[in-house]
């Protein structure tokens, strides 16, 4: 079993979003500072945590951008921590050897008040993204969706989602027009809800390595009205990490391919994008820092891309690559 790892959702000063429903007794968090590189570097994949049952999901986020190397690491467990769990955490953040783990006890009750009602709506370009709480604040002439905040990544308060939301409605704004799309790495799926309402003809499929992403993804459309299915209008799911799905493959070629995922697998999974992408054909691109942008736009200009637009919010850049014609 892989470590669950999520990029926070700032809100303010502090930090709001969370990776995982939980259990009926509540759930607990350990919380610890670490170093913006630690932070780049804690992945699915740290050893400290193999055979740790069930697996602690990971987020890491920037309390307070007058810092910008002051970072923080948050673990999220269903039971009560162990030590050995706590010393497993706190070995992912070396620089934070002195300092002692919080660990806090987060009852339900808390946690639907936290995640809900905590949440303020995101506005980016035509997209009014909201919890229940503020379902009946839609502004007129936007174009609403309810997303819970809960058990997958993607609510539209993190600077990565929000800057794809931006970028969708640009591409709109200019009159770009595209008929088969893939949203990889769905997470709650409102890209891909995004992209539908943008381009309602269009046949769009969502996938994510994460089964739960998936079921919150269709528990989210059917919270939308939004139908799932093959058919134009209509948003196809599976589960597949990449592009490794019958489906996907089915499906090829995209004119448009949105990942907002991280900064390793978008380079490892360049010359897979880059073949099941029409020539002049168009990859949104987020979850990488700004350190990171030149290396991910590298890996794609030798796959016959080029840069054609960025979004940045605060150190997450969005890149809009186009697919030269031969």
């Amino acid at each position: 079993m892989s470590v669950k790892t999520r990029k926070a959702e700032p809100k303010g000063d502090g930090v709001t979003g969370f990776p995982f429903a939980p259990e009926r007794e509540g759930s607990w968090k350990i919380t610890l500072p670490c170093t913006k590189a630690e932070a780049e570097w804690i992945s699915d994949a740290a050893p400290e945590l193999a055979g740790i049952d069930p697996q602690p999901t990971l987020m890491t986020s920037e309390p307070d951008p007058d810092r910008p190397d002051d970072w923080q690491l948050d673990a999220y467990v269903e039971n009560k921590p162990s030590k050995a769990l706590i010393a497993a955490i706190a070995a992912l953040a070396p620089s934070a050897a002195a300092a002692k783990p919080v660990v806090t006890h987060i009852p339900e009750d808390d946690w639907v008040t936290l995640s809900q009602s905590g949440l303020e709506p995101i506005r980016a370009g035509r997209f009014f993204v909201h919890t229940p709480y503020n379902a009946d604040h839609v502004p007129d002439g936007m174009t609403g969706f309810l997303i819970d905040a809960g058990r997958a990544f993607g609510t539209g308060h993190h600077e990565t989602t929000t800057g794809c939301l931006m970028m969708l409605d640009r591409l709109r704004r200019s009159g770009r027009r595209f008929t088969d799309i893939a949203d990889i790495g769905t997470g709650t799926g409102l890209l891909a809800f995004a992209a539908r309402a943008l381009w309602p003809a269009a046949k769009t499929i969502a996938s994510d390595i994460d089964p739960v992403s998936i079921e919150v993804t269709a528990e989210n459309a059917a919270a939308n009205g939004i139908p799932l299915g093959r058919g134009r209008n209509q948003i196809e799911l599976v589960v597949a990490p990449g592009l490794a799905h019958r489906r996907l493959k089915a499906r090829l070629p995209y004119d448009l391919l949105i990942a907002n995922i991280l900064a390793g697998p978008l380079i490892e999974l360049a010359p897979v994008f880059a073949a099941a992408v029409l020539p002049g054909g168009t990859i949104i691109l987020a979850g990488l820092l700004d350190s990171q942008a030149e290396a991910v736009a590298q890996a794609y200009r030798r796959q016959g891309f080029y840069l054609a637009d960025s979004v940045v919010r605060g150190d997450w850049p969005t890149l809009r690559l186009v697919k030269r014609r031969r």
